[in-house]
Order: structure tokens, then sequence, then C-alpha cells
């Protein structure tokens, strides 16, 4: 018991402060990205602080699973958060590392109480789109034959690819970058089906709402019409009580 709650405080502790380097992670990944012509040094940096970052998810899943008391079980439940983890590892590509980074920011996520799922389906497409955006444009910017030069450009086709629309003005070429579609489309796919079923159980908690007042109503009626009923009764009996008899009138004579 004393590790789950060291595992939950933990948990609580550093969901503000990864979730605060996700957010550098995303800066450090988009500058290289939107500024080509950034200094070799500049370019470094921003390449040191995304290892950081996954180093600091690292370490966060190495702690909740050291303090976790069945660590195989917190395996199985948290295989994804392993996959990303190890991810970068077998194949260090940036493209890799900001996969693994998603993944894990989501993952973690999750686990916040505070985070309600429009908040965080909100937050996934915003993530989605922007890390969408800079990864295509980072590998079809300067690929032969290529149509996605600039961030607009990506942008544009990053809405379109998310909501499968695919209007295929623009389009990738390479082969990351078709795999790049391949996710978006999925995870848009996704998400809509999310936002909708999120729109259904509001429309069905609503009705069922509207049923439970009505129900309550519809008693709260038959209750009253019973106790109109009793006191009709009672009345009618307390009536005939009062009414003299045809002895007690001639006797009053």
């Amino acid at each position: 018991m004393k590790e789950r709650t060291a595992q939950g405080r933990w948990e609580r502790s550093t969901q503000r402060p990864l979730l605060a380097l996700a957010v550098l992670f995303a800066i450090a990944y988009a500058v290289p990205i939107v500024e080509p012509s950034a200094s070799r040094s500049v370019t470094r940096a921003c390449e040191v602080t995304e290892w950081v970052v996954w180093g600091a998810f690292a370490l966060d899943y190495v702690v909740r699973l050291t303090l976790s008391r069945e660590r195989w079980a917190f395996v199985r439940r948290h295989w994804l958060d392993l996959i990303a983890v190890l991810l970068p590892l077998i194949q260090p590509l940036r493209l890799l590392r900001v996969v693994s980074t998603l993944l894990l920011v989501g993952q973690r996520a999750r686990m916040a109480s505070q985070i309600r799922l429009t908040t965080y389906v909100a937050g996934a497409v915003v993530g989605l789109l922007m890390f969408g955006s800079l990864a295509v444009l980072s590998v079809e910017r300067d690929a032969p034959g290529g149509n996605i030069r600039t961030l607009g450009d990506a942008v544009w086709w990053s809405f379109t690819t998310m909501t499968t629309v695919g209007y295929g003005d623009h389009a990738p070429t390479t082969g990351a970058g078709r795999v790049l579609a391949v996710g978006l489309m999925l995870s848009g796919i996704a998400l809509l089906g999310v936002v909708t079923a999120n729109i259904a159980a509001w429309f069905i908690a609503r009705f069922e709402r509207d049923d439970e007042e009505e129900r309550r109503q519809t008693e709260a009626i038959t209750l009253l019409t019973e106790e109109v009923r009793a006191l009709r009764a009672e009345v009618a009996v307390l009536s005939r009580a009062r009414v003299p008899g045809p002895s007690e009138e001639s006797g009053a004579f």
C-alpha cells in the first residue's frame, strides 16, 4: 500500500513538470524546422533539449516501475509507455523521438483526473496538427517533386488529412511523409469517433435525466392523487359521523 501511495504521489507531483517539458520539446522541435537557417549551435541545443525531454519521460517510467509493487502487471498495463521509451533507442531518428514523446505525453495526461475528455481531445487535435505539420514539412520541404514547401502548406495539408477530406492540392511524395499521412488519417478518425461518442453520451445522459425527472413528477402526481383520495375518504367519514340520526332529532324536541 505504501508503494502504491508513493507511486500515486510521484505521478501527481510530476504531472505538470512533464507537461511543461512537453511544451519545451515542442518548441525545440519546431525551431529548426520553422527557421532552417538557424545556426548550428541553435540546432544542436534544440536536439539536446529533445533528448533531455525524452530522457525525463523515460526516467519517469523507470521510477513508476520501481515504485510499483506488481512490476510485471505494471509493464503489462503500460506496454505502450515501454514501447515509447524504447523506440528512439532502436533507431535514433528525430521523427521517432517525436512519436515516442507524443505517446508518453498522452499516456501521462490520461492519468490526470483534472483533465477532462474535451480538454484532452482538443489538446490531442492541436498537438497532432502542430507536430504533423512540422514533421511533414521537415521531410517534404527538400524532397524532389514535393509540393509541401512552406509551413502554411503543411498546416493546410494536416487539416485536410486529419479530417479525411483530402483535396489533393498538397500531398507527400516521400515514404516518411506518406507514413505520417497514414498516422494523421487514423488519428483523425479516432478523434472524430471520440468526439462523436462524447456528444452521443451527453445526449443520452440528458435524455436519461429528462426521463428521470419525468418519472419523479409522475410518481409525485400519483402520490398526491392517492393522498387527495385518502383525504376525501376521511372527510366523508367525518361528515357521516356528524350528521344526527332520526332518534337524536326527535329527542331534541
